[in-house]
């Protein structure tokens, strides 16, 4: 069995989904982190995201509670609801 330990850091920025996943160019937008759908599409494909500490450039990558989102500095953690 392989474990995965996720530390949730103090800074944060809490972000609860009512939904099983959400892809992650919605997630940019939902958190106010990008004001378009195409301004998160060129973040992403540009390298400039982070999730789970790892570039992501897949635009429809499913985002779970316990991941973390790293955008413009910022860090988003995924919560379930």
């Amino acid at each position: 069995m392989k474990v995965r330990l996720r530390v949730r850091h103090s800074s944060d920025i809490t972000i609860p989904i009512t939904t099983e996943f959400i892809k992650l160019e919605s997630f940019l937008k939902f958190c106010g982190a990008a004001e378009t759908g195409g301004m998160a599409k060129n973040w992403i494909q540009d390298g400039e995201i982070l999730v789970n500490g790892e570039v992501c450039t897949q635009r429809g990558k499913k985002l779970r509670p316990g991941d973390r989102v790293m955008c413009l500095g910022e860090s988003y953690y995924v919560t379930g609801a």
